[in-house]
């Protein structure tokens, strides 16, 4: 049996006033994966071990298994990999966006919807001035790019962009952890807390004078005029998914996030890039399918991750976020169900998003999320359609962290 792991990031949310009280899995017309969960089994997964954020770099590895407490180093090195990267041991990696500031506050996480060409210019632009031996800004996509520290140390405490929407900036700087150990041939805590906050001061100087944000401020739109590092870490150490589930011999991952493409690269899956991919409702849903489809024609496992209901919670975009899981129901799960129940091998296909991004709050949330398994000979529970509430009385009951991985690899046939 074949299988397949279709994950609509952030596409959880909360009760809606505006919906009548629903949340949008309840209230979004998704016909397909509704048929899935009557076809299917379902049932709720925690996906943030305690003591750990609500981060998709999080809640993602844990979905595919991994013990967080022994491989999580932060979203910096997943990132690094994907975007080719080696780390060095010595490297400390940390994600660094680019974001909008205005009045003193964080208005965007996203720099006002950066686009990758953009992205790379302002990145290649903050190296030229600010990197140094020490120091390299390195690009990744859109918004979401990438800094190492050579013997950066990585007990230091960062505010995620997207979690502190319209909130004032400076509070939000980098500190070092209490009582951060020492460590052999790295800078410490404090040392590298302050180092980024310069670079932080620094880039906002930087930015303020590049044409790209002058022709911003002269149409009145917003300028993407800081850097904001955060969740960093050295290499990690992982295990490759068909060193634990001997039922994988080969796997891929489809997505347009440099994060999901790390954590597939030291899980040992292949990653494939689709045309027009973008992270956002805009992206190629279509193109994805179609990916997802040739992948499981030579592989076992694949995994294909969609951004977009993410975003449009964190802007707090209802009508938005509405569309993404339609999208992600219509254009991409359709597809994909319509052609794998006629292969001769059996195809094992799961539904569910990582995190819950909940539009009335622009942040992540940590609570239980809502899955579904399905192939075509599973005994069926009584769930008659996919959300947060349904799922509750699925026969897989709650789920934490390996458990689900376990459950979907093992599912018989």
């Amino acid at each position: 049996m074949k299988h397949i792991i279709i994950l609509g990031d952030g596409m959880a949310d909360l009760p809606v006033e505006r919906l009548g009280g629903k949340t949008l899995l309840q209230y979004a017309s998704k016909p397909m994966m509704d048929q899935l969960a009557r076809e299917g089994r379902c049932g709720r997964l925690i996906t943030v071990p305690e003591g750990f954020p609500p981060g998709s770099e999080v809640a993602n590895t844990a979905i595919l298994g991994y013990d967080l407490n022994k491989v999580y180093e932060g979203r910096g090195p997943l990132e690094a990999a994907s975007i080719g990267y080696e780390m060095a041991d010595d490297d400390f990696a940390i994600r660094c966006n680019i974001i909008t500031l205005e009045d003193g506050r964080i208005i965007t996480h996203n720099g006002g919807n950066l686009e990758t060409k953009d992205g790379d210019m302002l990145i290649k632009y903050l190296d030229e001035h600010l990197g140094n031996d020490r120091i390299k800004f390195i690009t990744g996509i859109q918004y979401r790019h990438l800094l190492v520290i050579k013997g950066g140390n990585k007990h230091i405490v960062c505010a995620p962009p997207h979690d502190h929407p319209n909130e004032e900036w400076k509070p939000l700087l980098v500190k070092a952890e209490d009582n951060a150990p020492v460590e052999e041939g790295r800078m410490t805590a404090q040392e590298t807390a302050d180092l980024i906050n310069d670079l932080i001061l620094k880039s906002q100087l930087l930015l303020a004078k590049h044409p790209y944000n002058l022709a911003k401020a002269a149409k009145g739109e917003r300028q993407a005029n800081s850097i904001w590092p955060w969740s960093g870490g050295y290499r990690p150490s992982m295990e490759t998914l068909m060193a634990q589930y001997p039922q994988v011999k080969s796997g891929t991952v489809i997505s347009a996030v440099d994060l999901i493409r790390g954590i597939g690269h030291y899980a040992g899956l292949k990653i494939v890039e689709v045309e027009g991919a973008t992270g956002l409702a805009d992206t190629n849903y279509e193109g994805k399918a179609q990916a997802a489809i040739d992948a499981l024609r030579h592989d076992d496992f694949v995994f294909v991750h969609v951004e977009a209901s993410d975003e449009a919670g964190h802007d707090g975009d209802l009508e938005l976020k509405l569309k993404t899981i339609e999208y992600l129901d219509q254009r991409l799960i359709t597809p994909i169900y319509n052609e794998v129940r006629t292969w001769d091998e059996p195809v094992c296909m799961a539904v569910l998003p990582d995190h819950l991004t909940p539009v009335e709050q622009r942040i992540h949330v940590g609570q239980p999320v809502p899955f579904l398994i399905w192939h075509r000979s599973i005994q069926p529970d009584d769930v008659q359609q996919y959300d947060e509430v349904s799922c509750v009385s699925g026969s897989y009951g709650l789920l934490k962290l390996n458990e689900f991985m376990q459950t979907f690899i093992n599912t018989a046939q």
